[in-house]
């Protein structure tokens, strides 16, 4: 490996260090950045509607491993942004939060606390203990991140207050699974025992204000927060996961006409135009590229 070209791999030049990575890591998600951002979430959105009408055939409705796949791509930009600042600290503070988010949700599958009785409708990929989803942080690591970022974001200087920063973040939070959870009862992902709001029991909010109030603490000690607040500033495409967030729940719950949803997820929209973040030039993307060259 100590030459130029064994240092290059398939048209890459594999990175000699953690800033090189970052560089190309960086790029990578720029020039692909309105692919993976709308194009990603507008297909699942249709590509999963089919599959709970009933319209896409087996293997490929519900299909596991499209929906990881799929989820994994929306989530780059996120990975992209916090890669340089996972240090020591940072990995540890990810590691239980794993541990954490696999054992609430095994307790909460096989009692019912703390979201309420619930069953998986679709299978969701490999299965940790036979009961929790393996690619769980996938899911859930990324809602919670997104919205601390759009805290810091929103709030500014005011975010300096650790009390303001954590309920704004757990508030958000909290807002995020108000969209989630009704469009995935509606096409099946899982089902509640007991459907109360859009199909989904109070006690779900209160199980995930618990489950949030963790992950929102272990963030905020795991990572630092200068650090992130200067990636949010070079790095604009850092909350496209949420972007693509708004697209694709959005757009499920509009097709169920699940009307208070569709507007939590508008306000989320809102919040990301008032920073900016759907701001982006297309001319620097692949597909721009391709288009206007």
């Amino acid at each position: 490996m100590g030459s130029g070209e064994d240092r290059t791999l398939a048209g890459w030049t594999l990175p000699e260090t953690k800033t090189d990575a970052t560089a190309q890591f960086d790029q990578f998600v720029t020039e692909n950045r309105f692919t993976i951002a709308v194009v990603f979430p507008l297909v699942g959105a249709v590509t999963l509607l089919a599959s709970a009408e009933g319209l896409l055939p087996d293997p490929l409705a519900f299909n596991p491993y499209f929906v990881l796949f799929g989820t994994f791509v929306m989530r780059l930009p996120l990975v992209a942004g916090i890669f340089p600042l996972v240090d020591r600290r940072a990995g540890l503070a990810l590691v239980a939060l794993t541990l954490y988010s696999y054992g609430i949700e095994l307790v909460g599958v096989r009692t019912g606390w703390p979201y309420g009785e619930f069953t998986y409708g679709v299978d969701l990929g490999p299965m940790l203990l036979g009961d929790v989803p393996f690619g769980l942080p996938v899911f859930f690591f990324p809602l919670v991140l997104n919205a601390y970022l759009l805290v810091l974001l929103l709030l500014g200087n005011r975010a300096a207050s650790t009390t303001v920063r954590l309920l704004s973040t757990l508030a958000t939070v909290m807002l995020v699974d108000l969209v989630l959870d009704p469009g995935a009862v509606a096409i099946g992902f899982w089902t509640y025992d007991v459907p109360q709001f859009y199909g989904v029991p109070w006690q779900n909010y209160a199980g995930w204000l618990l489950s949030g109030s963790v992950a929102v603490l272990l963030f905020d000690l795991g990572f630092d927060r200068a650090g992130l607040r200067r990636r949010l500033q070079d790095c604009p495409f850092m909350l496209d996961d949420l972007v693509s967030f708004v697209l694709l729940w959005g757009g499920i719950n509009l097709f169920y006409t699940n009307w208070v949803p569709v507007g939590l997820a508008a306000l989320l929209g809102a919040g990301l135009l008032w920073t900016d973040r759907f701001d982006f030039d297309l001319s620097e993307t692949r597909l721009g590229r391709a288009v206007w060259r």
